[in-house]
């Protein structure tokens, strides 16, 4: 994603250094445990969750928003002039909004599959 976006190769290896080399040390009634590492690269709480779940999250607003502009999905209106809303994002989370019928929900699930397959966030959450 982060290539798309048009990150320089050399921050992109910061990044994913940064990601892949974490390691976690715990202390248990006053005595330092052994450090061990994360299967799975960053958590909540990491000062740079924030920042690359926005990146991510970038992609799958890019996919609803073009979904949206085809006529092919349609979000909910907060009121009668509103724009529709597809998805929220707080903090960590994500909130997807969509008409309750089978044609919306099979391209609410292809838009997932999509960036599944293209940026891999769900696979990785597995």
């Amino acid at each position: 994603m982060m290539t798309k976006m048009g990150f320089d190769e050399i921050w992109i290896r910061l990044i994913m250094n940064y990601i892949s080399t974490v390691s976690y040390s715990v202390v248990l009634n006053g005595v330092p445990r052994k450090a061990f590492t994360p299967e799975r690269g960053l958590r909540q709480g990491d000062p740079l969750s924030h920042f690359l779940f926005l990146i991510c999250s970038e992609g799958l607003s890019t996919l609803l928003r073009l979904a949206s502009e085809e006529g092919d999905l349609r979000g909910i209106n907060a009121s009668r002039r509103s724009p529709q809303i597809t998805l929220l994002l707080f903090a960590d989370d994500c909130v997807l909004f969509r008409e309750a019928i089978d044609k919306v929900t099979k391209i609410f699930k292809k838009v997932l599959k999509e960036y599944e397959i293209f940026w891999g966030l769900f696979r990785a959450m597995r």
